[in-house]
């Protein structure tokens, strides 16, 4: 199964309102009808999750989207294979907003969920250029880590792509 998610809106899903560039967005994706949609919601439009939401996250509204710069998908699946051989439960959330976001560049594919005997949920993905199997545990994580594992993973990328 390929999944693919459209870029940022430019509107609240909540209030029809334009979401500000600068500002933070709250997104989420969702389950409908057995399509993965993303929905993206302003600050004042902002309730929380629906209840079909299969993940969440903060993000800035980009303030061009046609010069925003692109992710080099190749050097992110190298990071996310590295810490998914690297035993660190520390590494959990990390790998999980990675797998979300190659999920969306349709670098992974989801082949499937599992819950474990202890009621644990795990994402199990492949990567689209024969890469191993990976199993990520379904995290649940909210607004304050998303944010800090988002702000970590732009510094760390940055050091890395420009030394």
């Amino acid at each position: 199964m390929d999944y693919q998610f459209k870029s940022i809106g430019k509107t609240c899903a909540a209030t029809g309102q334009p979401l500000q560039p600068g500002s933070r967005s709250h997104s989420v994706l969702v389950d409908r009808d057995g399509q993965m949609l993303r929905l993206d919601f302003s600050e004042e439009g902002w309730t929380g999750p629906p209840e079909d939401a299969v993940g969440e996250w903060i993000t800035v509204v980009p303030e061009d989207s046609s010069k925003s710069q692109e992710v080099d998908t190749d050097s992110l699946m190298a990071y996310f294979e590295q810490l998914c051989e690297e035993p660190n439960p520390g590494h959990d959330r990390m790998r999980y907003v990675l797998a979300v976001l190659l999920l969306k560049k349709r670098r992974l594919r989801l082949e499937g969920s599992r819950r474990d005997d202890d009621g644990n949920d795990f994402l199990q993905l492949h990567g689209t250029h024969a890469e191993g199997e990976f199993e990520i545990p379904d995290q649940e994580l909210d607004e304050e880590e998303i944010t800090s594992l988002q702000a970590a993973l732009t510094t760390q990328l940055a050091e890395e792509w420009n030394s």
